[in-house]
């Protein structure tokens, strides 16, 4: 796929090879990323993503060698170097490159780099979805408090179990089976004319894209409810849909073999999420 990555005060156009077999990162898991978005050239909340970077470094014992705000502006960089056009996923790493004894990853040797490529947004068409019987860990069994790498494979072990039951997407739950999110995005659910989330907990990342549309929901008068969602409620919800910033808001339309149909919520949280996105963090001029 076409894309830049920035290494080591370099730009690139293919993949730069920066790993091997006794990198802590390659052999234990010390790597951090975060995911930004850029559709025509605006790229939504880019200084929260390069700040989460940051954060989700120190929370995983690493030394930070690019402030947020160092990040941001390589990513405006690469968005211009791909054209105001582009559909982009934007993805800053920090990795470690030596240990401290057996495990503990070496804060001095901690590394960065920044890919950018191209990635179309889905389109609003929606997904199906099952409960999977993965869930998500404790905040002392896991670092739930940084974007890790090491978080996201039991999201693809729910996901397959979703695909092998025919289904594209997964529900996982919380360690005490209060749902969670979806193997892949936050999940919301509507109920009576309001949206109803999963309080953060600790066990799931709540993301950026999420609290966006929760602030601009409220903002616009709809009543959104933050608290422990049973699994039982997504059987009886009006509406489930997701938010990520990999689809933004995507409607969920099959749920464990029930038909839905998009409906109005996740519709009004689309277009005022990306009507907002277009007002505020527009980082290149509009073609035409």
């Amino acid at each position: 796929m076409a894309g830049v990555y920035w290494y080591g005060g370099i730009w690139f156009t293919e993949e730069p090879k920066i790993l091997g077999p006794m990198d802590h990162a390659f052999w234990l898991g010390s790597v951090i990323f975060d995911g930004g978005r850029s559709f025509g050239g605006v790229a939504p909340d880019l200084d929260l993503h390069s700040a989460r970077a940051v954060q989700s470094a120190r929370n995983m014992l690493m030394k930070p060698t690019m402030t947020a705000a160092q990040i941001e502006e390589l990513c405006r960089e690469g968005i211009r170097r791909m054209g105001p056009e582009a559909e982009l996923y934007i993805r800053p790493m920090f990795f470690v490159r030596k240990g401290l004894g057996a495990a503990r990853p070496d804060p001095d040797s901690t590394d960065f780099i920044l890919a950018i490529y191209d990635s179309p947004l889905p389109p609003y068409k929606g997904f199906s979805a099952c409960m999977a019987p993965q869930r998500r860990p404790a905040p002392d069994q896991a670092p739930t408090d940084a974007k890790a790498a090491a978080l996201y494979p039991n999201g693809s072990r729910a996901a397959l179990f979703a695909q092998q039951k025919g289904f594209d997407n997964a529900v996982v739950c919380d360690p005490i089976g209060n749902v969670a999110e979806f193997a892949s995005a936050n999940l919301m659910l509507a109920k009576g004319g309001r949206v109803i989330t999963p309080a953060p907990n600790g066990t799931f990342l709540a993301g950026i894209t999420r609290a966006r549309v929760i602030a601009l929901l409220r903002d616009a008068g709809v009543v959104v409810e933050e608290r422990a969602v049973k699994p039982e409620e997504l059987l009886e919800a009006d509406e489930i849909f997701s938010t990520g910033n990999y689809g933004k808001v995507l409607p969920c339309t099959n749920y464990e073999g029930r038909a839905m149909q998009p409906g109005p919520l996740a519709q009004k949280a689309r277009t005022l999420y990306f009507d907002w996105a277009e007002q505020h963090w527009r980082v290149l001029p509009k073609v035409g």
